[in-house]
C-alpha cells in the first residue's frame, strides 16, 4: 500500500479476500462476530494497545500547556468514555504558534535549507511513520471510530505515501526562463508563501494532515495546524515523528482547540500568509470571510458534497451494487465524497435495489478493533443524533425504508446501515449532506422525445453519429438531476459504453469522475470540487500551487549574443 499506486480506499470490502494486519507484538483481535448482532455492540470494548503520550500543544518544537491552562476531553465513540484530556488552545496560543512559525520562516534554517535536505527529512518522516504504523493506526481508530483494518491497511499507508511523494517533489520545484520582446533576461521564481495556517477535519485526521502538511513543507513553508476537537491525538503523535526526523523547531506547530476560538483566530490572523481548510461548506464560508476581512490571505477550501453515483442500464449490477455500498458506507458514511445519491436506470432498478438491501443487511457493525468489522460508531453524539434525525425525515417525506433506520446496540454511537428507495430529488435526504450510513436510491429513465432532426429514417448524418447523439440525449435527465445541487465534489459513473462514459464525464459539474470504480485516491491525483464544494486542489503537482507564489525577475541585457 505504501508503493506507487494506492488504487482504492474501497478495496478492503468484506466481499474481497484480504490479509488482516496484526499489531506486531500485540494480538488484540477478538473472536469472530455475527452480522447485525446487538450483543456484539454491548460487549466491553477492546483496550487499544497504545500509549497516549502527547496531549499538549506543539509550539516551537516543544509540547506545552495551553496559555490559559484549559483542557478538553476527547471521547471514545464506542462508548462515550473519555480517552484523554487535551490542551485547549485559543487565540493567545495561536499567536504564540504563528510567532514561532514566522521566526522559523524569516530566521530559521528551513526555507534556507537546500531542497534536497528538506526532501531527506520528509523521507525520514515516512520511514518513521512506517515504523510506528501500528501505534498510529490504533490512535486513529480509538479517537475516530473507524475500523482498525481501514486505519492500518489504507490510511496510514496513504499518509506514508504522501510524505514520500512530496519529499520527492521538494527538489524539483523551479521557475522558468521566459523570452521577452526586448533586451531583457526574464525568469520566474517559485517561492514559498511563508506561514501557512491549516485546519483539518475529524473524519480523516491523518490523511488531511498529510494532504496539507506534505506540500506546504516541500515548498519550504512553515505551518500552524489546528486539529479537529473530536480527533486531536493522531496529529499530535505524528508531529513528534517529524521532529524526530530532523524538522527544525517552529516549522510545524499544532494547536488543538475549538473552531470559534482557535480556528477563528488562525483564519483571521494578520501574520498568516495562506490558509487551507477542510470541513463543511457553511464553516468554509466563515473561514473565507475571516481571511478576507483580515489580510486577504490566499485560501483553499475542500468542502461538502452530495455526490451522484450513476448506474446505467448496461452496468455490471453486482459490481455496481458492491461499489455503491462501499461508496456510501465507507468510514461510517462520514466522507465528503460519499456517493450519497445513487441514480439507477429504471430497467435495472428493482434488481439493484434488492441486492443493495441484501448487502446492507449483511454489513458487519461493531467494535472497530475487532477483526472482520466493516462499520464502527459515528464520531460523536451530535453526529449520531443528526443522522437519526435525517432518517426520520426520510420516512416522514415518503421514502421507503428498505433496511436499518435505527440505533445499533445500546452503547456508543452505532447506527444500522440504512437504505431508502423511492427517493425523490426534492426530499431533504436527497439534498442535504447527511454524513452517515444512509443510502438513497433514486430511479432515472430514458428520454424518448428526440428532436426530429435526429430521426434515423431521414439519415442527415451518419448512423453512428446519430446513435451517439441520441444516446447522449437520453442522458439529459440524469445529467440535469445529478447537477441540481449546490455541491460539485465527485461523481461515479457505471457503464460499459465508452460514449456514455465520455458524455457523462464532460457533463457532470464535479472535480472528479470515477468510471466503473470509486474512491480511487493516489498521491498524484488532484482532489477538489466545483461550485460550493470548494476551490483549489489538493494532492499531486496541483497541490504544490497552493503553497507557492510566482515572482517575475527582469534584468536588462547589454549586447546579447542571442535573444
Amino acid at each position: 500500500m505504501a508503493g506507487r499506486r494506492i488504487t482504492s480506499l474501497l478495496s478492503f470490502s468484506s466481499s474481497t479476500a484480504t490479509s488482516v494486519p496484526s499489531f506486531g507484538r500485540y494480538s488484540i483481535w477478538g473472536r469472530g462476530i455475527s452480522r447485525f448482532s446487538t450483543a456484539v455492540a454491548a460487549e466491553e470494548p477492546i483496550t487499544p494497545p497504545v500509549q497516549i503520550n502527547h496531549t499538549q500543544l506543539l509550539i516551537n518544537g516543544q509540547y506545552v500547556d495551553a496559555a490559559a491552562g484549559r483542557t478538553f476531553p476527547t471521547f471514545d465513540p464506542r462508548n462515550g468514555d473519555v480517552i484523554a484530556h487535551v490542551a485547549e488552545g485559543d487565540a493567545e496560543d495561536v499567536d504564540h504558534a504563528v510567532a514561532a512559525a514566522r521566526k522559523a520562516y524569516d530566521e530559521g534554517p528551513w526555507p534556507k535549507m537546500t531542497a534536497y535536505e528538506r526532501s531527506r527529512i520528509m523521507f525520514r518522516t515516512a520511514d518513521l511513520l512506517e515504523k510506528h504504523l501500528d501505534e498510529i493506526a490504533a490512535l486513529e481508530t480509538w479517537d475516530s471510530g473507524k475500523t482498525y483494518e481501514q486505519s492500518a491497511n489504507v490510511e496510514v499507508p496513504m499518509l506514508i505515501r504522501i510524505f514520500r511523494y512530496y519529499g520527492g517533489w521538494a527538489d524539483k520545484i523551479h521557475g522558468l526562463t521566459v523570452p521577452a520582446d526586448g533586451l531583457y533576461h526574464v525568469q520566474t521564481l517559485h517561492e514559498p508563501i511563508g506561514v501557512a495556517g491549516q485546519i483539518i477535519p475529524w473524519n480523516f485526521p491523518l490523511l488531511m494532515f498529510g494532504w496539507k502538511v506534505g506540500p506546504a513543507l516541500a515548498c519550504g513553508n512553515t505551518v500552524v495546524l489546528k486539529t479537529a476537537e473530536q480527533t486531536p491525538l493522531s496529529a499530535l503523535y505524528v508531529s513528534n515523528l517529524l521532529h524526530e526526523a530532523g524538522l527544525p523547531p517552529g516549522v510545524l506547530n499544532v494547536i488543538s482547540g475549538f473552531g470559534p476560538t482557535a480556528g477563528a483566530a488562525l483564519a483571521s490572523h494578520m501574520d498568516v500568509d495562506k490558509l487551507a481548510f477542510t470541513g463543511s461548506t457553511d464553516t468554509g464560508k466563515i473561514v473565507l470571510g475571516l481571511a478576507a476581512k483580515s489580510n486577504l490571505k490566499k485560501v483553499t477550501l475542500e468542502l461538502g458534497g452530495k455526490s451522484p453515483f450513476i448506474v446505467c442500464e448496461d452496468a455490471d449490477v453486482d459490481m455496481a451494487v458492491e461499489l455503491a455500498h462501499s461508496a456510501l458506507f465507507f468510514n461510517q458514511g462520514q466522507c465528503c465524497c460519499a456517493g450519497s445519491r445513487t441514480f439507477v436506470h429504471e430497467r435495472i432498478y428493482d434488481e439493484f435495489l434488492e441486492k443493495a438491501r441484501a448487502r446492507a443487511s449483511k454489513r458487519v457493525v461493531g467494535d472497530p478493533f475487532k477483526k472482520g468489522v466493516e462499520q464502527g460508531p459515528q464520531i460523536d453524539s451530535e453526529q449520531f443524533k443528526k443522522i437519526l434525525k435525517y432518517i426520520r425525515y426520510g420516512i416522514e417525506s415518503g421514502a421507503t425504508l428498505e433496511s436499518g433506520g435505527e440505533r445499533f446496540g445500546s452503547k456508543g454511537y452505532y447506527i444500522q446501515p440504512t437504505v431508502f428507495s423511492n427517493v425523490q430529488d426534492d426530499m431533504v435526504i436527497a439534498k442535504d449532506e447527511i454524513f452517515g450510513p444512509v443510502q438513497s436510491i433514486l430511479k432515472f429513465k430514458l428520454v424518448t422525445n428526440h428532436p426530429k432532426h435526429l430521426d434515423k429514417k431521414k439519415k442527415p448524418l451518419s448512423l453512428a453519429l446519430i446513435d451517439a447523439l441520441i444516446d447522449n440525449r437520453n442522458l439529459d435527465e440524469v445529467i440535469q438531476r445529478a447537477n441540481s445541487t449546490r455541491y460539485g465534489l465527485v461523481a461515479g459513473v457505471f457503464t460499459q459504453n465508452i460514449d456514455t462514459a465520455n458524455a457523462l464525464t464532460r457533463a457532470l459539474r464535479v472535480g472528479s469522475v470515477w468510471i466503473n470504480c470509486y474512491d480511487v485516491f493516489d498521491a498524484a491525483i488532484p482532489f477538489g470540487g466545483f461550485k460550493m464544494s470548494g476551490n483549489g486542489r489538493e494532492k499531486g503537482i496541483y497541490g504544490l500551487n497552493n503553497y507557492l507564489q510566482i515572482k517575475a525577475v527582469v534584468t536588462p541585457l547589454k549586447n546579447p549574443a542571442w535573444l
